[in-house]
């Protein structure tokens, strides 16, 4: 007798479990890097105060956060890993923050006291700055960058613009000065004050400023004894008056640029001549 055939049913393969974790990749993403350098750091007291002993607040301050957008109170707690006190654990331990002599020293330990004092703390570069030697350096480099520039500017300066700057410095007593001993003065005074003489060398009412006190003591032209008026020397014809608290010869310079004042002003430089 013949064997009966039975046809197998199409069957899925068994699948056997295992206990082998699936790797799944994801990608992480970027950690923030910080700027901060590990250091130790002083600060001082601005304006070159030195009391024995110097606080500043240590609680009861705010710092705005940009990203938060509020406030976040502040408090310097040695016990805790952080100022904010939003973000504190546990009991509160407030310390004191004492400048001595007018400095204060933090060890690059106390990384929360300086991170408070560099970056957070509302009276920072009002009451006390952080010494930066690098920063003191790009200072120092910049005035004496613009010493030169003053120096050689009252080399090569003209003799009248120079007159008019160190009168601004020296007054009616210029008057009586050499050319070398107005030059002289000229570059000690660039020297030592770069960044006003720079100022006073582009600012052209200096000049004419000068050139009114020069007519005025030539007697070409002569201010009120109430110093409100402006007259003629010869005839006491008024020129000008002055403005309500206004320097007379800064007022002076002003109107000189006026349309009456220039025709009065080449009068007067054809007269000094």
């Amino acid at each position: 007798m013949a064997k009966k055939q039975t046809k197998k049913a199409d069957v899925a393969p068994e699948v056997k479990a295992t206990n082998e974790m699936v790797e799944v990749q994801i990608e992480a993403k970027p950690k923030k890097t910080s700027n901060w350098e590990v250091k130790d750091r002083v600060y001082y007291l601005k304006g070159n105060k030195k009391p024995l002993s110097y606080m500043i607040k240590s609680a009861g301050i705010y710092w705005f956060d940009q990203e938060k957008q509020y406030e976040r109170e502040l408090k310097y707690c040695e016990n805790q890993i952080t100022t904010f006190v939003d973000e504190m654990q546990g009991d509160q331990r407030l310390s004191h923050i004492i400048f001595r002599n007018g400095a204060l020293f933090v060890p690059k330990n106390k990384t929360v006291l300086q991170k408070l004092l560099s970056t957070y703390h509302p009276h920072k570069d009002r009451l006390y700055y952080e010494w930066k030697p690098a920063q003191k350096a790009a200072d120092e480099i910049e005035v004496l960058e613009m010493e030169i520039e003053a120096l050689d500017l009252a080399r090569n300066i003209d003799i009248d613009l120079a007159e008019a700057i160190m009168r601004v410095e020296k007054g009616s007593e210029v008057a009586n000065l050499s050319s070398k001993e107005l030059k002289r003065d000229l570059l000690l005074f660039a020297r030592k004050n770069p960044v006003l003489f720079l100022e006073l060398a582009s600012d052209d009412n200096v000049a004419l400023r000068n050139f009114g006190i020069k007519a005025t003591e030539s007697g070409i032209i002569k201010l009120s004894a109430d110093q409100r008026n402006f007259l003629w020397g010869s005839n006491n014809r008024k020129l000008m008056t002055v403005p309500f608290d206004e320097h007379p010869y800064t007022a002076l310079a002003h109107w000189f640029k006026t349309d009456e004042g220039m025709e009065i002003y080449s009068n007067i430089e054809k007269r000094l001549n």
